[in-house]
């Protein structure tokens, strides 16, 4: 098998992976949403959207669950991202260890679901969002 053929392979291992643990992590079904992460000058935003609108219970799961992640990640809890990525996942480790003084972590909702707000004027910080995202 060529050199390219066999990471493609690995790749999509990884993919059906993470796949598998998300939907053991997360209330909401991942065919009916939808993962948006933008990173700004001071951080990032990370959005889950419900692909349906008139889709309620989703949208409720959505919420409820992006509360319960931004009280756990205000408490440097990230355990739930390192179920699904693994503990080396990209920029992880920093933020594990960021203390509440040094990112802001907001909880907000969207008509069609919800989002959390990262911020910080940590450069290091900054850049592990980036990573993370």
């Amino acid at each position: 098998m060529a050199p390219l053929c066999a990471q493609v392979l690995e790749y999509e291992k990884r993919l059906d992976e993470v796949a598998e643990r998300g939907a053991h992590a997360m209330p909401f079904d991942l065919e009916k949403t939808m993962h948006v992460f933008s990173k700004t000058r001071h951080g990032g935003i990370q959005q889950v959207i419900a692909k349906d609108a008139s889709d309620t219970e989703q949208i409720q799961r959505i919420r409820d669950h992006l509360m319960e992640i931004s009280v756990e990640f205000r408490q440097g809890d990230f355990s739930k991202p390192e179920q699904i990525h693994g503990e080396d996942m990209p920029g992880l480790a920093a933020l594990k260890s960021a203390g509440p003084d040094q990112i802001s972590i907001e909880y907000r909702e969207l008509p069609d679901g919800a989002q959390i707000n990262y911020f910080s004027r940590s450069p290091q910080l900054i850049k592990a969002i980036h990573q993370w995202f």
